[in-house]
């Protein structure tokens, strides 16, 4: 309930809506009974059942007055004009009254159409920019097929389950109570009947829909499974190809594929059997009534006339399709709620790197960056340990070592993607976790190992995370990065698409296109994580030779896979099974015989 009440809460900011909905609807059922209850009198005078009413009678709001004036009315027709012609006034007259109760339902959706895509558009909203939220521990942990599968077919289920059911839970209570007190005014004692018997119908139906919720979460869960294993395959192609792999992973997603349509098959039986239930059940009420009215009617001390009991009857027909549509809202409502949860979880997801209420605003990097027994873990194994290190402003900082030794961690913790679990980390002296998170990373451009780019054109790429550049900034930055020459040989030049992931392009010129990005940034702080671990030696010059130049002036940490590119760092720290076992100039290193000579010489002989 509370996470049906969240989804509900979006749409509070738009009552204005949601209350023309409801007037709309409200005035569509009033015309839509008055159409229905006008078929008493007629009847009635007719069939000669009930006397010719030949006086009005003082006009006040009471079931009397009202009845007997209208009695009146249809009397003085028939009178004037003969019951046949008065049939035919009576039948244009109800078309009026169609022509308004459709007219009304219309604006009534016209209105709903608007308010059920906004409320879905605001959820797709919020999910996406709270996905941008969460730090990246969140993100590694998740699958991204399975966070991808939240922010479309769960969004999706939502909005064919819940939103949908907004046209039924704002028009269908309006339409049943509207004529339950109809009903009320023509026979008190079969009302109560049908109040005894519809809430009776509600909890069985109630009862067989209340394992859908659970199925359908399963079934979304693994809708998540395949996803990710569908992202999975379509990144890895190339290695599944390579390695003759296509039919383990066949293998793997028919299975996955199966069970997901085995909990789908048992969801959706439970789903469909809401209709034929509701029928019966609806079907056995209209039984009891016929009975149970039909003896009020034969009664001598029943005061409900034939006519009467027809248009009850006609009436609570009236209301057997709304509890339908209810009973059907109920279940689509249950299977939207799995979705609901999976999104909630998301939305719920705690934001563990955030600014704190009186963070600091900092727009220059004027010292140094300072690094106090800082200790870092992902969950239990220690990463990082009782790392002590200064990098002051202007000198380039390499960090040399083994694979897995804890590099790329250390640098990710400059612009807080993870937070230290023990000590602290200071710009100009003052802790980062003090400082505006966007401030802080305005002072830095990365460029890693893998370049992350964007299925559009150069210009946008480079000009990534910036707003209205001028393009001779992004021509300038392109140059420096020795990325203008292939670009300008492109056939829309820096408006070319370059594809998904840049897949367009080589290796070398994907990275120079990396650089050319954290160039036209222009930061005072360079991270550089292994940028030319993974190019070819023609690509590596290149890029090397774009690298020196965006250094210059520039505060640099550098991690290096190849020492060659690194012999000429301020100062060169070894990192060692997570702490700094060795620090000082290439030619220091090397006199002291330590991890960075046996590095330097493993190196030397493998060239």
């Amino acid at each position: 309930m509370d996470k049906y009440k969240k989804i509900l809460s979006y749409i509070f900011p738009y009552k204005s809506r949601v209350a023309l909905n409801v007037f709309f609807n409200f005035l569509s059922v009033i015309f839509n009974v008055f159409s229905v209850t006008m078929i008493i009198p007629v009847l009635g005078i007719l069939f000669e059942t009930q006397p010719v009413v030949t006086e009005r009678i003082p006009f006040e709001f009471t079931t009397e007055a009202i009845q007997n004036n209208f009695y009146f009315a249809i009397s003085s027709l028939m009178i004037r004009f003969g019951n046949i012609q008065a049939l035919i006034f009576m039948g244009l007259f109800a078309i009026t009254t169609s022509f308004f109760k459709n007219g009304f339902k219309y604006l009534a959706m016209y209105h709903l159409a608007w308010l059920r895509n906004t409320v879905v558009k605001d959820i797709r909203n919020d999910l996406y920019k709270k996905s941008l939220k969460l730090p990246l521990s969140y993100h590694s942990n998740e699958k991204k097929g399975d966070l991808i599968s939240r922010m479309t077919s769960d969004v999706q289920q939502i909005e064919h389950s819940i939103i949908s059911s907004l046209e039924m839970i704002f028009r269908e209570p309006i339409t049943i109570l509207v004529y339950l007190v109809t009903l009320l005014l023509i026979s008190s004692q079969l009302t109560l009947v049908v109040l005894i018997l519809l809430p009776i119908s509600g909890f069985i139906i109630g009862r067989i829909g209340k394992t859908l919720r659970a199925t359908a979460l399963k079934g979304q869960n693994k809708l998540g499974v395949i996803l990710s294993v569908l992202e999975e395959t379509l990144s890895g192609i190339r290695v599944i190809k390579a390695f003759n792999a296509e039919g383990k992973m066949t293998d793997r997603f028919l299975s996955l594929n199966s069970f997901y349509t085995r909990i789908m098959t048992k969801m959706f039986r439970k789903q469909y059997l809401a209709s034929p239930v509701s029928e019966f059940l609806g079907t056995a009420v209209v039984v009891i009534i016929i009975w149970y009215g039909g003896s009020l009617v034969l009664s001598a001390e029943s005061s409900l006339s034939p006519q009467g009991f027809i248009a009850y009857l006609l009436i609570f027909a009236q209301i057997i399709n709304p509890a339908k549509s209810f009973s059907t809202a109920y279940y689509n409502v249950l299977k939207g709620m799995a979705s609901a949860d999976r999104i909630d979880d998301v939305m719920k997801a705690k934001v563990t790197i955030d600014d704190k209420p009186d963070a600091k605003n900092i727009k220059e990097f004027n010292h140094a960056i300072e690094f106090r027994n800082v200790s870092f873990r992902y969950e239990k194994e220690i990463v990082l340990n009782d790392i002590d290190l200064i990098i002051p402003k202007g000198k380039t900082i390499a960090l040399v070592g083994q694979s897995g030794a804890g590099k790329s961690t250390l640098v990710d913790l400059i612009p807080r993607f993870w937070d230290v679990t023990e000590g602290e980390i200071l710009i100009d002296g003052i802790n980062i976790k003090d400082v505006k998170i966007n401030d802080l990373r305005a002072l830095m451009g990365n460029v890693s190992q893998e370049a992350i780019l964007f299925n559009d054109n150069f210009f946008n790429n480079i000009a990534f995370g910036e707003y209205k550049v001028p393009e001779e900034d992004v021509i300038r930055a392109a140059r420096i990065a020795n990325a203008n020459e292939f670009i300008e040989k492109t056939p829309l030049g820096y408006y070319t698409n370059i594809g998904d992931r840049g897949n367009k392009l080589s290796g070398g010129q994907r990275q120079r296109l990396s650089i050319a990005r954290a160039v036209l940034k222009n930061p005072p702080i360079l991270i550089l994580d292994e940028a030319t671990s993974a190019l070819d030696t023609e690509s590596e010059k290149l890029v090397q030779e774009a690298l020196t130049n965006v250094m210059k002036n520039r505060t640099a940490i550098v991690i290096a896979h190849r020492l060659s590119t690194v012999v000429n760092a301020d100062l060169l720290c070894v990192i060692h099974e997570g702490k700094i076992v060795e620090r000082g100039t290439h030619a220091e290193l090397l006199d002291q015989d330590g991890y960075y000579r046996k590095l330097h010489n493993l190196q030397m002989f493998a060239e």
